[in-house]
């Protein structure tokens, strides 16, 4: 069995045909299709059901993929480890990011890192915390930059603070709040007056406000559920809800008006990264961001020593 077949095999899971799996391979559709029918030869079994108009996995292909694949994987890291040994970088990084991510510059972090290491193939994903930590933990991305409550834990994972925050609100210009809180931050309880939009329930974006006015025993209408930022800050915008968002976001969002919130939310983004295993690529990327590896540094403080939550 060669990785050559593997990789074949995989590219005609992933494309659903001979034709564009020859392609990505760049070979000839009769020499992919001979190296294939010489591995379920060599297996005695057929991998893939072929028809006039599709081409699926059979039973046994079912099986034997998820294999194929961690031993592509595990062929590629052993090559990067060499090439590292050698001071190469090279392979793979897979990163995940929050799409509120406001600690870096992520893409230019990242045109930095393919200029110092333009071997390596990059990645990105953008995702909800909770499922980018527990990819971290699964091998599935590398790293991962999440926004979460300062109570979160996830296991499997290492974590660098970046930034700790605090919420502000944001209104449609106009909107009674405005000038209420012209005069000072905005009680927790005034705002529980209001409709809200938000993040997803369940989701780490939606439990920082939720934990806040839960622990001041408040109870606030989220009327309106957004999957993006955008959606979100457009609600807001047309004057439909009010939301809360971290201070060290809102300067990206136009025609709002962003005002100061007494005991706001709490909010850390951190950078995690496998306990166990980390690719050369994926060192790569921590040593550039500055950090030696132990995990759990300080990170900037962006919140208001009096807790106030001021402007941004």
């Amino acid at each position: 069995m060669e990785l050559q077949q593997l990789r074949y095999v995989a590219a005609v899971a992933d494309t659903g045909g001979f034709t564009r799996a020859a392609e990505r391979c760049h070979v000839v559709q009769s020499a992919l299709s001979h190296q294939i029918a010489k591995l379920e030869k060599e297996l005695g079994a057929r991998l893939f059901e072929r028809t006039s108009r599709s081409v699926r996995l059979t039973p046994a292909g079912e099986a034997f993929l998820p294999a194929a694949r961690q031993s592509l994987e595990a062929a590629e890291r052993a090559a990067a480890e060499v090439a590292a040994a050698t001071g190469e970088i090279r392979g793979t990084l897979a990163l995940g990011a929050i799409s509120t991510i406001a600690s870096v510059d992520l893409p230019r972090l990242l045109r930095d890192y393919h200029q110092r290491y333009p071997q390596v193939r990059i990645s990105l994903t953008s995702s909800r915390s909770e499922l980018l930590a527990e990819q971290v933990r699964r091998g599935t991305l590398d790293l991962a930059f999440l926004g979460v409550t300062p109570s979160f834990q996830a296991k499997g994972v290492r974590s660098r603070t970046l930034v700790r925050d605090r919420h502000v609100v944001m209104v449609a210009p106009g909107h009674p709040l405005e000038e209420e809180g012209a005069a000072g931050p905005l009680e927790l309880a005034r705002l529980a007056e209001e409709t809200f939009v938000d993040f997803a329930a369940g989701s780490h974006a939606r439990a920082q406000t939720e934990e806040a006015f839960a622990a001041a025993g408040l109870h606030r209408d989220v009327a309106f559920e957004a999957s993006h930022w955008e959606f979100l800050a457009a609600l807001v915008r047309n004057g439909m809800a009010v939301a809360m968002l971290p201070s060290a976001f809102v300067s990206q969002l136009a025609g709002l008006r962003v005002l100061p919130v007494r005991e706001g939310p709490r909010r850390e983004e951190r950078l995690v990264w496998s306990a166990t295993r980390l690719t050369p690529a994926g060192a790569a990327f921590l040593r550039d961001m500055g950090d030696p590896g132990e995990g759990d540094a300080a990170g900037r403080d962006l919140r208001d020593p009096q807790g106030s939550g001021g402007r941004p």
